[in-house]
């Protein structure tokens, strides 16, 4: 694992976070010679919610439509 200190990683911060992207090889950012923080790549699994449910959840029926006709609300009277 590569060790830089904390102030050439200040003004190099985005050249090593596309360098740990582009290689996946994490980082360690130390203080007078102590681990501080590690930079590593993220996770390549996709946690997007969109999309989540698809090919589980199956929509049946008319979903812009409310459930109640328009002439039953209360609030129109």
């Amino acid at each position: 694992m590569k060790r830089m200190a904390a102030g050439k990683f200040k003004a190099g911060c985005l050249t090593v976070m596309e360098e740990v992207r582009a290689t996946r090889e994490p980082v360690l950012i130390t203080k007078r010679g102590r681990p501080v923080a590690k930079l590593v790549p993220p996770d390549t699994s996709s946690d997007d919610f969109v999309g989540r449910l698809e090919g589980i959840v199956r929509v049946v029926g008319d979903i812009e439509s409310s459930v109640e006709p328009p002439e039953s609300w209360e609030v129109l009277r």
